[in-house]
């Protein structure tokens, strides 16, 4: 099994994840946003191998620790979909239109690709590309049985309870984000449990019938 411990970091509350194999104790971490010690306590806490730091997308409230976190843990393999590649590269500047001061993100060591199957410890997922949030938007699939009983997706900002992600900044298009989530994620088994980039754990099923913005 996976055992998945989340912290919420930063001022824009981001859901972070680590998702550490119990048999091997490799890790995966998903959104290193911000508040790099607790991401690093939380990891030593639980004795876990950090193989990946996976990456939603590129907004700086997703990536503001990936390079403290790189600097700790050299061997961890910073993963993005290259269509975000222009946005990670702007971290400096997307800190300062904000009033928050971030260094250069570390290089990229492997870009993402939609419908790539990710392994670590004796478990795998895949990768969903869903730009319109911003262009190389991805969301992690896991199968029944790994993480919970039903189907688990991180959504990063793509989809939230009862809302989608904004698409007024950096290269977003809203027609693009809801074809994303209309042809990608609501076609998933319904009882699909969606960890978001920011707040409450929704249903795929629930949100494909209540969501005001996919009416």
């Amino acid at each position: 099994m996976i055992r998945k411990h989340s912290l919420v970091v930063g001022p824009f509350q981001c859901n972070f994840s680590l998702l550490v194999c119990e048999k091997t104790k490799e890790a995966v971490v998903i959104d290193p946003g911000d508040e790099f010690e607790r991401i690093k306590q939380l990891c030593e806490n639980q004795g876990a191998q950090v193989k990946y730091a996976l990456h939603t997308h590129a907004h700086l409230d997703h990536i503001g620790a990936t390079g403290a976190l790189k600097r700790w843990s050299p061997q961890t393999l910073i993963a993005l979909h290259p269509d975000d590649k222009k946005l990670y590269d702007m971290l400096p500047k997307q800190g300062e239109l904000l009033g928050i001061h971030n260094d250069p993100a570390p290089p990229i060591d492997h870009f993402l690709k939609d419908g790539e199957i990710i392994s670590f410890g004796t478990h795998q997922f895949s990768v969903i590309h869903t730009p319109g949030h911003s262009p190389g938007g991805v969301c992690f699939k896991f199968e029944a049985g790994a993480l919970m009983d039903e189907p688990v997706l991180f959504s990063g900002d793509t989809l939230f309870q009862k809302s989608i992600g904004r698409t007024d900044i950096w290269d977003g298009d809203n027609q693009v984000l809801l074809k994303s989530i209309k042809d990608r994620l609501l076609p998933l088994d319904p009882e699909t449990k969606v960890f978001p980039g920011h707040g409450m754990s929704p249903r795929i099923g629930i949100e494909a019938r209540e969501n005001p913005f996919l009416k």
